[in-house]
């Protein structure tokens, strides 16, 4: 019996690279990746992905709505890819990625995964281009939230559902990165957290798997949570859940145009403020709340600088909106908190439009779209831990001015960071406010204007959501951009939720050359 096109095409490769390998061997030049490993794992996330389809398909067949067969047509697809990588790709034994392999699956991952999930899109009665259902995939698995999409509030529950599974299969999914793959690959000073998650003197779960599987449980645990004091609060179940999973994620998906100004319960928008807040912190301290003889999740330098981010900036505008606005105490103090967590975690939902509340608040919240959760979260953008290294450093520059002779250090959580984490989070923030340069000269080139060009930018490279402007605002939606720009922006929000080296190693001859 003759092997399938596909497995029979892979063994060819296979030898091939062998015979390549040798001779590389023998003249002691780089050897060639191993393919296998990256398609074998990409396949199985695939055959994850289509048996995720299967959920909205139920959800639209039991609401009788016709889209249950586009997730069905989807899925099968999805899953014949899936298996025809898996088959023809299985290596040999147990798999042991190697470094570039590490990089290479890194990128293919959230690519094909973005490819395939937009097909949903695409195929229903959005009657929507593939450009268009390509960013919306990609959105929703960087866990930016800005969409391209109009008239949420009458959409397929389906599609309502496949939003908020995407932002929550993406947050999952770059909380496993941060804690298992960035650290290896030592990415923008990452490396530093390699201790949360394989140190045993920590007493945290020693085995990388393990502390994995503690935050997906972690994870699930709050998301029931969020949905049931969201039902409780006034939301409907359907309703409850979708927020909850985008909240978690730090998402930002809703399953209204108006976002969470479509519900004036104060409750709903203060359960999500706190659920927001959970999503910015770091994982691994839910695991391991208790460490040295100390709360933890109480004690660590990273979530205090994360929560007087939060008090700081949600303080000024509390008193901006009662002062300059004429808004009642409570009021400004529960939108304020809203959308100041919103943005620093990255999420992008809105209580209300914020651009409209006057010039420093729009100052303030573009600031904060730079800023970014705690290390291990589901958040993006810069990250607290690189603020908090970066101001150290200017620190410890003034004293060396005053005392020439001194021997200053860094430290992060009372333990000395080394001059290797220092420059990779140098060399982290220059290249990240360096691409967001880039990106917005080139959205200026696609003839979008300089407000909208530059907060774009900033939004998808730190997957926060909303922009600025009357196009990307907060009542806004990426809709009227043309095709060059959305491929952009997808381009940039991959970046900036891969840590931007990750996916720029790709572009370098050396990786290639080994």
């Amino acid at each position: 019996m003759s092997s399938p096109p596909w497995v029979a095409g892979m063994n060819l490769w296979t030898a091939t690279r062998n015979r390549a390998n040798s001779r590389a061997d023998s003249r002691g030049e780089a050897r060639l990746i191993d393919f296998r490993p990256v398609i074998f794992v990409n396949g199985i996330l695939l055959i994850v992905l289509a048996a995720a389809m299967a959920v909205p398909a139920a959800v639209d067949w039991l609401y009788d709505d016709k889209d249950w067969q586009v997730f069905i047509v989807s899925g099968l697809f999805t899953l014949l890819a899936g298996l025809a990588m898996v088959l023809g790709a299985r290596p040999e034994g147990r798999p042991e990625l190697t470094t570039r392999q590490a990089f290479l699956l890194t990128t293919s991952v959230w690519v094909l995964m973005t490819a395939f999930g937009a097909l949903p899109f695409t195929l229903s009665g959005l009657k929507i281009s593939y450009t268009d259902a390509f960013f919306e995939a990609m959105s929703g698995l960087t866990t930016t939230g800005s969409t391209i999409i109009i008239g949420l509030d009458s959409m397929p529950h389906g599609i309502l559902l496949w939003r908020a599974l995407l932002n929550w299969m993406g947050g999952i999914g770059i909380i496993v990165m941060a804690v298992a793959i960035l650290p290896i690959l030592r990415i923008g000073g990452m490396q530093l957290f390699k201790m949360e998650s394989s140190d045993k003197t920590d007493k945290v779960k020693p085995r990388t798997s393990q502390v994995a599987g503690g935050i997906v449980m972690v994870y699930v645990v709050l998301t029931l949570l969020c949905t049931l004091f969201l039902w409780l609060a006034g939301m409907t179940p359907f309703e409850a859940f979708c927020h909850a999973a985008s909240a978690l994620a730090t998402g930002g998906f809703s399953t209204s145009d108006s976002s969470l100004g479509n519900w004036s319960n104060p409750w709903i928008h203060w359960i999500l403020t706190i659920f927001m807040g959970l999503g910015g912190a770091t994982f691994v301290l839910f695991i391991s709340p208790w460490r040295r003889g100390r709360w933890a999740i109480l004690t660590d330098s990273q979530i205090r600088w994360y929560l007087h981010f939060l008090v700081f900036f949600t303080l000024v505008l509390t008193l901006w909106q009662w002062a300059v606005n004429d808004w009642s105490p409570s009021d400004a103090l529960r939108h304020s908190a809203f959308n100041v967590t919103s943005i620093v975690t990255t999420t992008g939902f809105v209580s209300t439009d914020y651009s409209l509340w006057g010039g420093l608040p729009q100052i303030i919240f573009f600031m904060l779209t730079f800023i970014g959760g705690c290390t291990g979260s589901t958040s993006g953008a810069v990250k607290i831990f690189r603020w908090e290294v970066l101001f150290a450093m200017a620190g410890v520059h003034l004293k060396r001015l005053l005392h020439p002779h001194g021997v200053f250090v860094i430290d992060f959580n009372r333990q000395r960071i080394s001059d290797a984490v220092v420059d990779s989070v140098l060399g982290f923030v220059v290249m990240y406010f360096l691409t967001f340069a880039v990106f917005a000269l080139l959205l200026t080139m696609t003839g979008m204007d300089f407000v909208t060009a530059i907060t774009g930018s900033a939004t998808a490279l730190g997957n926060v959501g909303p922009g600025l402007g009357n196009i990307i605002g907060p009542a806004g939606t990426f809709q009227p951009l043309p095709d060059t720009a959305i491929w952009l922006l997808s381009f940039e929000m991959m970046l900036g939720r891969l840590e931007l080296f990750t996916v720029l190693v790709l572009f370098s001859r050396s990786f290639w050359r080994g």
